[in-house]
């Protein structure tokens, strides 16, 4: 389902170059870029994931969609007023897994 979207997908984890290991041959995907997170001790606003920031400068004023099971209303309102470009924030449930609607939500956001 993943492959199917029309997008780049990228593996935005703390596991970084492992997932193309560990992760992408249990879900059938090839080996995808790999955001590197900065080595820095910079701690984001309160309430937002220490993800957003990065991904946000990671898409350099391009649409993105981000799925992860730890996105909150924080997050998106954070994206909301410093990101001028269109961005997808879709929390999947850490509980299922990504699922065919997720996959829905985002073939929806992408056909826009």
């Amino acid at each position: 389902m993943l492959l199917a979207l029309d997008c780049q997908l990228v593996w935005a984890t703390a596991w970084m170059a492992d997932a193309n290991e560990i992760i992408s041959p249990r879900l059938g995907l090839p080996q995808l870029p790999v955001v590197e997170w900065p080595d820095s001790d910079d701690e984001p606003p309160p309430g937002v994931h220490w993800k957003t920031r990065s991904l946000a400068r990671w898409a350099a004023g391009s649409p993105f969609v981000w799925l992860d099971d730890e996105i909150t209303d924080n997050d998106r309102a954070w994206i909301a007023a410093h990101y001028s470009e269109r961005a997808l924030l879709h929390r999947v449930d850490p509980y299922v897994g990504l699922t065919a609607t997720d996959i829905a939500v985002v073939r929806r956001w992408l056909a826009r």
